[in-house]
């Protein structure tokens, strides 16, 4: 298999590896990389049972906490796709290393912060850090380790600890939370940020494309301020409902600014996004995988947090136990992931994914207000998250495979892109619907037959986008 010499004098030119194992040097950048990645995907969950004593100590009101959540988002999901372009243009280790820089020092503002206005700073910069740090990583990863055996290794190890972070972050925001208090959520991921610092610079190459193209600015501002308000009127909707007049303003306002996207990109010589690319089966119907098992598991784990200590009165550090267990396996399935799609091929695995995973979801509905409960709740949610593990690896392979170097950054940045919607979107559009309920367990009944359904008619399209034969 031939890698692309061309991309820049700055990337390393390596062979493709049939042995999946890897050398000193390449577990450290696979270290650094992944723990980067890890840390944004803490970042997510970590702060979200600490919220409550957040509040009280910084006098925000109950209304005002959902913007402790939001002032990340904002900014994390909306710069995705333009950052992971600026990285291709301008050098991948370079933006990297900013957003690493910048979400260690916004981290350590969100701890000191003195007041609400502090800390949602902190926030936003958290966000714009975040945004920097995962395209650019994700990029990286894919320029440094060869289609084959070595990246789907390498993308394995990557997903695994991704999904382990939002699980370990409901962890241990609980128990940091009890014993030094919510300041230590914060401080946490400023020590993971100093811990990777100083070892990237030496570890990671840099990566760029060869030619200088002029950066698609009215493309940059249409699909940022798109994203952006998109993502307010989603998170917003999450706590308040779609009845609000800035959230149904900010949710056409997206959706007019998208749409106008696609029609700079189809018009202009350098685009951010290509839209040939878009057109790929692999990217358009790798994607759709990886927005529906993002968006359908965030709010699974959302309506069995609200079920297991609503329904069945468990106390945080029980919840904190049930998610534990789904941790855990995440990490045994992420093991195996790179052997199971080495023999049955990333496009089968994320099919065969979304399936277990929507198959298992539908057994959760034989929860019950009975305490037997709790390991029905914890079986399918184990497992139905190593179904989930195996297909946000299979799509990140799937829409990456076959990509030019030059391109891995815009690939790279719709995936993640991909990734951040579709953590955002799946709460507001179906957990609201067990939150606004009047009886919680009919509710979640409801959210999860939908949620369900969803998923399974994903592998079913999927299946057929990417057309997968049976070979002889």
């Amino acid at each position: 298999m031939a890698i692309d010499t061309t991309t820049s004098s700055t990337t390393p030119v390596r062979e493709p590896l049939d042995d999946p194992r890897l050398s000193t040097r390449d577990k450290l950048v696979l270290f650094v990389l992944c723990a980067a990645q890890f840390m944004v995907a803490l970042d997510f969950s970590v702060l979200n049972v600490a919220l409550p004593r957040l509040g009280t100590d910084l006098g925000m009101s109950r209304s005002a906490l959902q913007w402790a959540v939001t002032a990340f988002a904002l900014p994390s999901g909306g710069f995705l796709l333009l950052f992971g372009r600026v990285g291709d243009l301008y050098g991948r280790r370079k933006l990297f290393l900013t957003g690493l820089a910048l979400f260690g020092a916004a981290s350590l503002l969100a701890t000191l912060a003195w007041d609400p206005a502090s800390f949602l700073t902190g926030r936003a910069l958290q966000g714009l850090g975040a945004a920097a740090i995962v395209p650019t990583g994700m990029s990286l990863l894919t320029t440094t380790f060869p289609e084959g055996p070595a990246r789907d290794r390498a993308l394995g190890i990557s997903g695994t600890l991704l999904s382990l972070g939002f699980t370990v972050g409901m962890v241990a925001g609980g128990v940091l939370t009890d014993a030094l208090g919510w300041r230590s959520t914060m401080a946490l991921l400023s020590v993971f940020a100093l811990i990777v610092l100083p070892l990237a610079p030496r570890l990671l190459p840099e990566s760029r494309t060869p030619e200088r193209p002029r950066l698609d600015v009215p493309g940059a501002v249409t699909v940022t301020t798109g994203l952006l308000s998109l993502i307010y009127a989603l998170s917003t909707a999450a706590d308040h409902g779609f009845g609000r007049a800035d959230v149904i303003t900010t949710l056409i306002a997206g959706v007019a600014l998208l749409a106008a996207f696609a029609v700079v990109e189809s018009r202009t010589q350098a685009p951010l996004v290509s839209l040939p690319m878009l057109r790929r089966r692999t990217v358009a119907w790798g994607n759709l995988g990886g927005l529906v098992t993002f968006s359908m598991m965030s709010t699974v784990i959302f309506v069995l947090t609200l079920y297991l200590q609503e329904t069945l009165h468990l106390s945080a550090f029980e919840t904190g136990l049930v998610f534990g267990v789904q941790g855990v396996l995440s990490a045994v399935a992420g093991s195996y992931a790179a052997k199971v799609i080495g023999r049955f091929g990333a496009r089968r695995t994320l099919v065969g994914s979304l399936a277990g995973q929507g198959a298992l979801i539908a057994a959760l509905l034989g929860l019950n207000a009975h305490t037997w409960s709790v390991w029905l709740a914890t079986t399918a949610v184990s497992l139905a998250s190593m179904c989930h593990l195996g297909a946000i690896i299979s799509y990140g392979l799937t829409v990456t495979s076959g990509v030019p170097d030059e391109e891995q950054g815009l690939a790279t940045g719709l995936v993640t892109s991909t990734q951040q919607v579709g953590i955002t979107v799946g709460i507001p559009l179906l957990g609201v619907l067990a939150t606004t309920s009047g009886d919680l367990l009919s509710g979640v009944h409801t959210v999860l037959a939908l949620d369900a359904a969803i998923v399974l008619a994903a592998a079913v399209l999927v299946g057929l986008g990417l057309r997968i034969r049976r070979t002889a």
